[in-house]
């Protein structure tokens, strides 16, 4: 997601964020035996013209999934990501969280997909000068399972970015992978992704 759609709409979505409120009070994560793993760079949608690079495993939430996703309202679970990034105006990421129960990972790998489903409408609330529309890709048969959606944004001033978005459970651990860069639907690799989604919730353990 280019700078420009960022500083426009996070900055007026940081106040309305979350319509739900805190639905999802439990207690914090308890630790687990075995740490979530995380794609590589090779696992992405390939690029055209530049090759991925990956970014360390990295404790918190990460900034690249703001626009869309927080973290308002639900448990204080230990977050983790990993960034990702090409040469050009193209780039992703990835989080993991692991709940203390499997009902309530599958609470919150809804609470997520809610707030990517409602992200269009709340962009467009909140930016005036942003148009935004979002799509579902539909479901994919991994682990628990995992949903794909698109978002698409442009500015008054011509500022045009397309994001794929997925949310998927294994068990107690919910997977979060953005891919993002300047475009429209017509430029969002949504078989490629859908391969990376469930190369995400297979790979977690």
């Amino acid at each position: 997601m280019s700078m420009r759609i960022r500083t426009g709409a996070v900055t007026a979505l940081a106040v309305t964020a979350l319509t739900a409120g805190a639905v999802l009070a439990a207690p914090a994560a308890t630790a687990s035996p075995k740490a979530p793993a995380f794609l590589s760079a090779s696992q992405l949608p390939p690029h055209p013209t530049s090759s991925w690079t990956a970014g360390p495993v990295t404790e918190g939430f990460p900034a690249e999934l703001d626009l869309c996703v927080h973290t308002e309202g639900v448990p204080s679970y230990d977050y983790r990501h990993r960034t990702f990034r090409t040469d050009l105006d193209t780039g992703a990421v990835q989080l993991t969280v692991v709940a203390d129960t499997a009902a309530h990972a599958k609470a919150l790998a809804e609470h997520y997909d809610d707030l990517i489903r409602t992200c269009a409408d709340r962009i467009e609330e909140s930016s005036p000068d942003t148009t935004a529309e979002g799509r579902d890709y539909g479901t994919l048969p991994v682990e628990e399972g995992a949903r794909v959606r698109g978002l698409h944004t442009e500015t008054s001033w011509g500022a045009t970015d397309i994001a794929l978005l997925s949310v998927g459970r294994d068990n107690r651990t919910v997977t979060v992978v953005q891919w993002a860069q300047m475009g429209d639907f017509t430029d969002a690799p949504v078989a490629a992704f859908k391969k990376t989604t469930t190369r995400a919730v297979n790979k977690l353990y």
